[in-house]
């Protein structure tokens, strides 16, 4: 496998960068978005990744391209089509082929679909596969009026016999998973040539260094850095490696159990400390304490390896694991090598018994069905589960989402 990474080189300007529909989702880095492509196998599967997040919780957002057996490409999960994406992207059709195919491989993820319509008008012979029972909120529009093309855009079919993508790949559908006012699904799509399963948010690893594309720009590190609002931090590797695996935290976990929130009268105050280099960011807001201890939360999570991201285990899957297990023990038949995510690590070097055994939270005796348990790495510490229970909890009480099921 090579790991060859490259973004477009020579004179740059802004229009290579510029993403003008951001205020459809004004997430960071909103109108202006850098990326980096990755040669996963040579000349087999690429991988392009952007960067988006909230309040500096930045994380990489990843699109797939594989070659056909017949020559030409497939897109799993596009992104926000730049003008340093698509030339990026124009070499390999120059040496491979036309995209034939571009796929949504979800229903719920909005930061996915968002980029659907834009990249297909790019690409106007390619057919464009969505996941089936697509939903929109607040109102639940047709896939034409949200920028899908509706002359070559088809629903993926629940029979994954059809091969609608060829011999070369099988698939298989988790979902819907109803979830009250929504519903969840997610599409893993098997490459038979390479051996690689892609996924777009159920399986994550997180590394300990942070990824290439967060290294462009790494300012939203040296923030997360910090340890008051005052801090002028130095860029150095480990105080970059400091703030990706506070990032890690906030992102998994929303808000750790070694983080402590500060009231607002301090907020205000160590603001107001703050030199003008440092009130860059949220006029110089940092409502954050980290208990010192905070790595020893961080490695446990790393140490995880391979995992379902906690939200997904305590809002969604939990409410139908029945139907999850059985997806995952379909999905294990396959004889992948890797797997290639949408965020976080990747690829991740990783058999069809690791991933199952990332589900095993959802199984009252994990150790009999999995067969390969390995308590070192399952499960993430309960302690850190703590706020998502209780929005799990609320949610539930208020009906906005069905309560949970018992473990299978």
């Amino acid at each position: 496998m090579t790991e060859t990474i490259r973004n477009t080189q020579g004179l740059k300007t802004e229009q290579d960068y510029s993403w003008p529909f951001w205020l459809a989702m004004p997430l960071y880095p909103y109108g202006k978005r850098q990326t980096i492509r990755h040669e996963v196998i040579k000349d087999s599967i690429w991988t392009f990744d952007q960067l988006q997040g909230i309040f500096y919780v930045v994380v990489p957002i990843r699109m797939t391209v594989v070659k056909l057996y017949e020559g030409g490409l497939l897109i799993y999960a596009p992104i926000a089509p730049t003008g340093e994406c698509l030339k990026l992207l124009q070499e390999l059709i120059i040496e491979h082929g036309d995209i034939k195919y571009i796929i949504l491989p979800t229903i719920s993820g909005l930061e996915h679909k968002i980029f659907v319509g834009p990249f297909a008008r790019k690409f106007p012979k390619a057919k464009v596969f969505v996941a089936p029972h697509q939903w929109s909120f607040p109102i639940n529009l047709p896939l034409s009026w949200l920028g899908f093309p509706s002359k070559r855009t088809y629903i993926i079919p629940e029979d994954s016999s059809k091969k609608p993508f060829g011999e070369q790949f099988d698939y298989k559908i988790l979902g819907p998973i109803e979830l009250g006012a929504g519903k969840f699904a997610e599409v893993a799509l098997f490459d038979k040539r390479s051996h690689s399963l892609l996924l777009t948010d159920l399986i994550i690893s997180i590394p300990e260094e942070p990824p290439a594309i967060l290294q462009l720009d790494p300012y939203p590190l040296l923030f997360h850095a910090k340890e008051k609002a005052s801090d002028i931090i130095e860029d150095t590797p480990s105080n970059r490696r400091k703030g990706w695996q506070r990032i890690c935290l906030f992102a998994m976990y929303f808000q750790p159990s070694v983080l402590e929130t500060l009231k607002w009268s301090k907020v205000f105050s160590e603001a107001l400390k703050a030199s003008e280099r440092s009130k860059k960011a949220y006029f110089g807001l940092f409502p954050f304490k980290w208990n010192p201890h905070w790595q020893f939360s961080f490695e446990a999570l790393k140490n995880g390896r391979l995992f379902v991201a906690p939200i997904l285990q305590t809002l969604i899957l939990n409410r139908a694991p029945i139907e999850t297990i059985a997806w995952a023990e379909q999905v294990a038949k396959w004889d992948f090598e890797r797997i290639i995510p949408c965020h976080f690590e990747s690829p991740i070097n990783a058999s069809p018994q690791e991933f199952r055994q990332a589900f095993s939270f959802l199984e009252k005796q994990p150790a009999i069905s999995a067969g390969l348990f390995d308590t070192s790495s399952y499960p993430l510490p309960e302690i850190e589960f703590k706020v998502l229970r209780e929005i799990d909890k609320n949610l539930s009480k208020i009906g906005i989402i069905p309560p949970a099921k018992e473990k299978v």
